[in-house]
């Protein structure tokens, strides 16, 4: 080995066997260059420095015993932390580079520059420590980046401040808590030649959801020019997800969400000045369009795919696309370590029985409620204001902000994405965080009462005052086996990876009407008549979320289409059973533009609903919306595991005229495995049973509106709640009936309700009718579990009575 591969190394030179030599980031980008270009994954040209220069600087300028000196008056409580930081940082800015470490390095720079033909090439300058992303320290973002970086004289200036950038006080700090020896930790710098990203844009990638640990998404974040905003929390980037286990077949497109974000600023190259990039304010167009294109997610999902088989475990990654040519390049990758070493076994559950006014909205980082008093620090100046176990509320955080937010019971930010600082910290930390809030420092103060809760999906909110919270603890660990197949009830998207590691049989009722109130907001029926709508505001509004879409009614397919697909994915391969919409029609008027769209009905709970609105001209194009979005599920993405399920159909006829529409939007019963259900929720369900089971796959019983139109009992009535009974005996009736004659036609059949988790001798009725599937809301799934194993136990002793002894015997 030459003295000048003792000092600076080229990457493709490096493996992940060298972090001892040039640190986590380095090792891995040397590993990336050598075993991934073939596969496909391209990352930018560079060398590093070893951890031997380190140490060669350090020496040379009698820095040891420096270090050693001022860490021991830190712990001897002689000098503070800001003290002992500032005086170290200063002792390396003022140290000399030894003459052979200063050529070796310039030239080196005057090789890359030839290998991508630019002189005073443009470089990445990132530090490296050499015990950072080891499994339990990530060391993410403790030592400093330069980016820009041109001529010699200025890398060598970047690399002595990247040395430095080692003992700034968070660093110091993260080193003590972690338990390393200062001077047994060194650094590597990496010299990368610079992605033109502030042309074009960059961020951030996991192979897992960074939430609920669900290991078969990709995350994507991104945002326009240098990377550095997202990291950062700086900026609120737009946000992709995309299933991993369909990007094997190259005519999938299996992105299950697309977020666009405010990204309200961007990094760019600086011209003169004390820094070589600063921040703009970004266009309205840029702020109104995606930053990547769906065949641009699908490249960076299939990379980060081959990254993490390569590695073997969940990665975090970062990315950049050029502004100028156009391509993308991978520009760090690190193991995951947060979600990737959580227990498996265990849920602790978390349901608002009661809150106050909602103060502020942001995403959600982790599963839990927090209340407590607000700390409102709006500089890094005032850290020292902090109030051990407040509730953090600020624009954003960065390093710096570390010591005080192990101290906080949650953490709350005007700004930033699941990838920023304050996210990746908080779910280290394990502390529940609401981020990009855009204004959470303006509406709440200090000392105020609120309460933080990250357990409704993938919104965080901030409600006033302390709420009534309920918290359960589900064991998974000993889940007894069924025969009976036990599904979950979902309907909000943001939710459905939550419940990802409950052992659940697939999903038995999946609602559509809530992903259209919640996330598409708008009467299909306004999308289809936009140009003739009355109604100003709703044209106003309808305007503002379709921005973008070229035609109204695809923001509606797009955006169903993208909810159920997290659906969808929450349960795959397993079924998950969609019910087409099911909205009463005062509920459908509530939607943007719905009042012109629907009838005044006195009952609309047995009005103008389900089936009967699929085929009607009233509905029948936005009911052709729905089938596309389905459609769009199934083909283009690749969840053929969805099962479409068709509510309140009142008659055969009515059955195979829904059929008949369907068919002529695409979705035909047995095409491509399509199955179709019906629900089981009206007395002619059960009376012509058979007729039911020619034309459908299965049935699901709906005991809610089974029991309300058997009983002739309003189920939202107050004077007849105590006649509102599922176990009384005409629905029980009507129940073992239609099981008995739908196993007869060699259907399937299950239920979807509370009463099975409410009542175990009804959970109990349903196993000795021999019911197929029970379907119910996931934190009643271990209690349902148990309650249909001790069931199906005590049927398999009972003896049949026609082996009992005679009495005489």
């Amino acid at each position: 080995m030459t003295a000048q591969d003792r000092l600076v190394v080229w990457f493709e030179a490096l493996g992940r066997q060298d972090v001892p030599r040039v640190g986590g980031k380095n090792a891995s980008l040397g590993e990336m260059v050598h075993h991934l270009g073939a596969r496909g994954v391209v990352v930018p040209p560079g060398f590093a420095t070893t951890a031997e220069a380190y140490w060669r600087f350090v020496d040379a300028n009698g820095l040891r015993e420096t270090i050693a000196a001022t860490l021991r008056e830190l712990a001897d409580g002689k000098a503070t932390l800001a003290e002992t930081g500032q005086t170290l940082r200063r002792a390396f800015l003022r140290g000399d580079w030894p003459a052979d470490m200063a050529e070796a390095i310039a030239r080196a720079y005057r090789g890359l520059c030839d290998r991508i033909g630019r002189a005073d090439a443009d470089v990445a300058v990132r530090s490296s420590a050499t015990a950072e992303d080891l499994p339990d320290a990530s060391f993410a973002g403790q030592q400093e980046t330069f980016l820009n970086i041109r001529g010699e004289a200025a890398l060598l200036e970047a690399c002595r401040r990247c040395y430095a950038s080692l003992f700034t006080d968070r660093a110091i700090s993260y080193r003590q808590t972690k338990g390393f020896d200062h001077l047994k930790v060194a650094l590597s710098i990496g010299v990368q030649a610079m992605v033109r990203s502030d042309l074009g844009g960059a961020g951030v990638m996991f192979t897992i959801d960074t939430e609920t640990g669900f290991d078969r998404v990709a995350v994507i974040d991104a945002a326009w020019g240098l990377g550095e905003n997202v990291v950062q929390g700086s900026v609120d980037p737009d946000s992709y997800q995309v299933f991993k286990p369909l990007l094997a077949d190259a005519a999938l497109r299996p992105i299950i969400e697309k977020r666009r974000g405010g990204k309200a600023q961007k990094m760019i190259y600086a011209e003169g000045g004390d820094s070589p990039t600063r921040n703009v304010p970004t266009s309205r167009a840029e702020r109104e369009a995606f930053v990547l294109s769906d065949d641009d997610v699908l490249t960076l999902a299939r990379w980060a795919l081959v990254i993490e088989d390569h590695y073997g475990c969940p990665m975090d990654i970062e990315w950049a696309r050029d502004g100028q040519s156009g391509r993308l390049f991978i520009v760090q990758a690190r193991p995951e370590t947060v979600q990737s070493r959580r227990s498996t076994g265990e849920y602790r559950t978390y349901r608002i029985k009661s809150k106050g006014r909602k103060l502020a909205t942001g995403l959600s980082i982790g599963e839990a409620v927090v209340t407590g008093r607000v700390c409102l620090i709006e500089s890094a100046h005032d850290i020292d204001r902090f109030v051990d176990g407040a509730i953090l509320v600020t624009h954003n955080t960065d390093p710096d902000w570390v010591p005080i937010m192990k101290r906080a019971a949650a953490i709350v930010t005007d700004r930033g994405g699941r990838t920023s600082h304050a996210a990746i910290v908080s779910r280290e930390l394990g502390l529940p965080a609401v981020v990009g809030t855009g204004n959470a420092t303006h509406l709440l103060h200090g000392e105020q009462e609120v309460t933080v809760s990250c357990a409704e999906g993938d919104q965080g909110f901030v409600y006033e005052g302390a709420a009534d919270v309920e918290t359960e603890l589900l064991d998974l660990h000993d889940v007894p086996a069924t025969k009976t197949k036990i599904m979950l009830n979902l309907a909000n998207p943001a939710a459905a990876f939550r419940w990802w590691r409950i052992p659940a049989d697939g999903v038995g009722l999946a609602r559509m009407e809530f992903v259209v109130s919640n996330h598409i907001k708008v009467h299909p029926m306004a999308l289809v008549n936009f140009d003739t709508l009355q109604d100003a505001e709703a044209k106003r509004q309808i305007e503002a979320l379709t921005a973008g879409y070229e035609r109204k009614t695809d923001y509606f397919v797009d955006r169903l289409a993208l909810g159920l697909a997290r659906l969808a994915a929450s349960q795959y391969p397993r079924p998950v059973i969609i019910r087409m919409s099911d909205f009463k029609t005062n509920e459908y008027a509530n939607l943007i533009g719905g009042s012109a769209f629907e009838p005044k009905e006195e009952n609309p709970m047995i009005g103008f609903r389900g089936a009967s609105r699929y085929y009607s001209p009233r509905y029948r194009e936005g009911f052709a919306l729905e089938c596309r979005a389905i459609l769009r599920l199934r083909e283009e993405m690749g969840f053929r595991n969805v099962i479409v399920m068709i509510p309140f159909c009142r008659s055969v006829a009515e059955a195979d005229r829904v059929l008949a529409v369907m068919a002529e939007n695409g979705l035909r019963r047995g095409d491509k495995g399509l199955e179709v259900y019906v629900m089981c929720e009206i007395p002619s369900n059960v009376i012509l049973a058979k007729a039911f089971a020619e034309r459908f796959d299965g049935f699901s019983i709906g005991s809610n509106d089974l029991t309300q139109l058997t009983l002739g009992v309003d189920r939202d009535s107050e004077a007849l709640a105590d006649l509102f009974d599922e176990q009384d005996d005409a629905v029980k009736w009507m129940i073992e009936n239609v099981i008995r004659e739908a196993h007869k036609a060699g259907a399937k059949i299950g239920l979807c309700g509370q009463a099975p988790s409410d009542h175990p001798e009804f959970a109990e009725f349903l196993v000795d009718c021999g019911i197929d599937s029970i379907s119910v809301s996931p934190d009643s799934f271990l209690a349902v579990k148990q309650k249909v194993s001790a069931a199906e136990a005590r049927l398999k002793s009972r003896v049949p009575a026609s082996l009992a002894p005679s009495p005489g015997a």
